[in-house]
């Protein structure tokens, strides 16, 4: 009778296994074979959902990271944890990291371990990438500023940012070289964060000196996410995302709507609408997609103000010097991806068209260029941009066993750029600075070979050829230049009006090539546990168009009212890169990585996006160290810990600087202090010392759960000789909720909780105030000895934009579902019963 029994529970337990199988079988979707022969099957079954990524077979060595299989236990994988996958509410399948990463400091994030951490705006949660700090000194809608490796990247110059393979920096744009907007990017849609420091990969090419981070939208989510926002200062947010089986594929559709005042004294009257939506078919290096996205936002700007006036009690710390400034934008893409991979070769291609607009209205001197009406002034641009990618890889052996692949790569974009510089007043332009029509095209030819000689031992070599042509047509009308003295400067003469009219003189075409070779090595010489890595690249960033065609200043004449000529300046502008790190979980659950880097640049920043002007910026060195820690001791809990030092310095001498500095010295000029921060200097202006940050990660996939964010930023040199500076930044951001099971979530984010009023961004320049006495001088006011020199440079010292003071948001949300038949509330009693509040 036993051995009777013992044989039914075994046919029993080998029958449940069999069922368990084709159960699995069920929710696992195949590989497709998309463009062949073959019928495309779909054996999902809907009473249990499948997986976003399935599980494949052993990837080779370059394939990008979404192949990796789903991580399924807490801490198998760098920075996974059950919380993370739940950071939404609803679960979501996210990708696992890659394996075979080629630097130390190249860092995976997934879409869960970026919503973990509380952000402010969504440019900040790329702060999640070590080294990078995010920051904002304008209104809601412009891009956001970038610092990384000890570059003051403005807004994007040196950081290649991606999504979904379109390139989001914009060259020859009206506001700065590489203006990167990621206020349209919708955190909580992001699949992964591909964060590559240098310029080491041969597809990172242009404004990848610093590095590149390569964002990727989900393709579909087993259950729909519904959230809601509100908090201080008029914030309030509305999101949904959710996918439906369609056409042998899938829809996969998000939106958000936004508004927010903040603290200003002028409300910033952010308004917000964004759109995503997505069909796809098979998976991210195994199928294909097409992708519309549309985005609007408006706004007003409280810009950066002189501390002299908050500290003397002129204006508040939360007002402004011109109402007026604000802007409004607009984008709209269609982008298309079709990707094959097999045993032999993988193959990818890649297509987006994308329309933009922007206006922005700005004043960052005050009254030093027009004494009576202010220097408020329109940049405006407006780009068609089109493009795409294709890479074909073959994998083999070499040697009899050295696994291989050898890639091949195009890369094409091509822009349609209406760009301008307007004065204005009250939103009014009124003369026109610079009007053009510029047509930008690029080629990029690439290829590299990936060899893995021995199991301690791979090699990536490889090198990108870049093709760069354009031409720009100057369409300035002659009454719609500046006049020169300005209407309302001193020494204007009616009766003899001389205008400023460069448009068809600046007009032109240019072409550049580049060659860039790439070298990577890694090394495990131990174990699994311990990686070393070198490598080597020359990277580059494109300039302003306008640049390479300017002949002429468009503000400045020489003395005899004849035009001032300005330096010849090149399109492409390179950099070489190396480091040296090691990566290592020698430590059980504790990985860490140290990178010790070297950048040299040929030229800094060459175009100056406010005044119209070129500037020769000299190259400079950058050497600095990365120390990146990530322990999670127990599920529920994981410390992360970076800090980022460079030593950043101009080369050679500044001839121009020392001889301004030199007619800021003489007797009528030296008691105004114009010379205060303008002597020469080898300071990289606004170049970040060190950049630090610290997480505390609390909780489990379901209940109570905690996030606590320290950043730190160091007071950085404002001038070249480093007389100003700014002051440190420390803030902490925290964020304190609960999950239910049922995929419901209740979150409280608290920002700049211990409310530090230090500045988000300073500047060291020189401006004017009608209150200022150097103003009242230049402006005749009173009778006191000055100097043109020291008139034109305006009264020196710090501008910055204030840390809005400490706010809060919270929010609700869980799973979207039409049929309210298939959604279970939450438990609200839940919460204090865990807490043992409740009997």
């Amino acid at each position: 009778m036993t051995s009777t029994r013992i044989i039914k529970a075994s046919a029993t337990a080998l029958m449940a296994a069999v069922l368990a199988g084709e159960a699995l079988a069920q929710t696992t979707l195949p590989t497709i074979n998309v463009g062949g022969g073959q019928k495309i099957k779909r054996t999902a079954s809907r009473q249990a959902p499948r997986p976003a990524h399935p599980i494949r077979t052993a990837a080779p060595i370059s394939a990008p990271p979404t192949v990796s299989p789903v991580v399924a236990d807490a801490n198998d994988g760098f920075g996974s944890s059950a919380q993370q996958n739940t950071a939404l509410g609803p679960k979501i399948d996210y990708p696992a990291p890659p394996k075979d990463m080629p630097s130390s400091s190249e860092r995976f994030f997934t879409g869960g371990q970026v919503n973990t951490v509380p952000a402010f705006r969504p440019g900040e949660a790329l702060e999640i990438v070590p080294g990078l700090a995010v920051t904002q000194h304008s209104g809601e809608g412009k891009a956001n500023q970038y610092y990384l490796r000890g570059f003051d990247l403005d807004h994007g110059t040196d950081l290649a940012l991606y999504l979904d393979g379109m390139p989001l920096n914009m060259r020859t744009h009206g506001h700065g070289q590489g203006y990167s907007d990621a206020n349209f990017v919708i955190p909580e849609m992001l699949a992964y964060v591909d964060a590559r420091k240098g310029p080491y990969n041969v597809e990172d090419g242009d404004f990848s000196n610093a590095g590149t981070i390569r964002m990727q939208y989900l393709r579909r989510v087993p259950q729909g996410v519904f959230s809601t926002t509100g908090g201080i200062f008029n914030y309030g947010r509305i999101f949904g995302m959710k996918s439906w089986e369609y056409a042998g594929g899938d829809i996969f559709g998000g939106g958000e709507i936004s508004t927010y005042d903040g603290p200003w004294q002028v409300p910033n009257a952010a308004r917000k609408i964004n759109a995503v939506l997505r069909w796809s078919r098979g998976e991210e290096n195994d199928g294909m997609s097409i992708t519309g996205m549309a985005y609007a936002n408006r706004w007003n700007s409280t810009d950066q103000v002189p501390t002299r006036a908050i500290d003397s009690g002129i204006l508040s710390r939360w007002g402004t010097l011109n109402p007026t400034d604000g802007g409004n934008t607009t984008r709209f893409s269609l982008s298309g991806r079709w990707a094959q991979d097999t045993a032999n070769y993988w193959s990818k291609v890649e297509a987006f068209a994308m329309h933009s607009t922007l206006n922005l209205y700005n004043d960052f001197t005050y009254f030093l260029s027009h004494p009576v009406i202010g220097d408020q002034f329109r940049q405006f641009d407006r780009r068609t941009m089109i493009g795409g990618n294709a890479y074909h890889a073959l994998k083999f052996n070499i040697l009899g066993d050295k696994e291989s692949e050898l890639r091949f790569g195009f890369q094409s974009r091509y822009d349609d750029i209406r760009v301008g510089l307007q004065d204005s007043i009250q939103r009014m332009p009124y003369d026109t600075v610079r009007n053009d029509h510029v047509s930008e095209g690029s080629i990029a030819l690439l290829t590299d070979v990936k060899t893995k000689w021995s199991p301690w031992l791979r090699t990536v070599v490889g090198a990108r050829w870049d093709y760069y042509w354009g031409s720009n047509q100057g369409l300035q009308a002659y009454w719609d230049s500046p006049l020169f003295p300005a209407v309302d400067a001193p020494g204007f003469d009616p009766s003899n009006p001389f205008r400023i009219w460069t448009g068809p003189i600046n007009s032109g075409t240019y072409n550049a090539q580049l060659i860039s070779p790439k070298a990577s090595v890694i090394i495990n010489p131990w174990d699994d546990r311990t990686d070393f890595y070198l490598n080597f690249g020359r990277g580059f960033h494109s300039n302003d168009f306008r640049a390479t065609t300017q002949r002429v200043a468009v503000t400045e004449v020489n003395d005899d009212l004849s035009y001032a000529s300005v330096p010849h300046n090149g399109l492409l502008s390179p950099s070489t890169g190396a480091e040296i790190g090691v990566k290592t979980r020698v430590i059980d659950k504790l990985e860490s990585a140290a990178t010790l880097f070297f950048i040299q640049t040929a030229q800094e920043n060459i175009f100056e996006g406010d005044s119209g002007n070129t500037v020769i910026a000299r190259g400079a060195n950058r050497i600095g160290v990365e120390f990146t820690n990530h322990y999670r001791p127990l599920s529920w809990l994981a410390f992360e810990g970076d800090v980022t030092a460079t030593h950043a310095r101009f080369r050679g001498f500044d001839r121009d600087q020392a001889d301004l500095y030199v007619q800021l010295l003489q007797p009528d000029a030296f008691p105004w202090g114009a010379w205060l921060g303008n002597a020469p200097g080898n300071y990289l202006v606004n170049a970040t010392p060190v950049i630090a940050t610290g997480v505390i990660e609390l909780g489990e996939a379901t209940g109570l759960f905690a996030n606590f964010k320290y950043r730190y930023i160091a007071p950085r040199a404002l001038t070249e000789d480093g007389f100003y500076k700014s002051p440190a930044i420390g803030t902490v951001n925290a964020r304190v909720g609960y999950r239910w099971k049922e995929g419901w979530k209740l979150q409280l984010d608290v920002f700049n909780m211990f409310n530090s009023r230090s500045q988000q961004i300073a500047y060291g320049y020189g401006s004017f105030l009608p209150t200022d006495p150097l103003f009242q001088a230049c402006a005749g006011a009173i009778a006191v000895p000055t100097t043109d020199a020291v008139c034109g440079v305006g009264q020196m010292g710090v501008v910055g934009h204030p840390i809005e003071r400490t706010s809060w948001r919270v929010t609700f949300g869980g799973p979207l579902d039409f049929d309210p038949r298939n959604t279970k509330g939450p438990d609200l009693t839940e919460p204090f019963q865990l807490l043992k509040f409740w009997n």
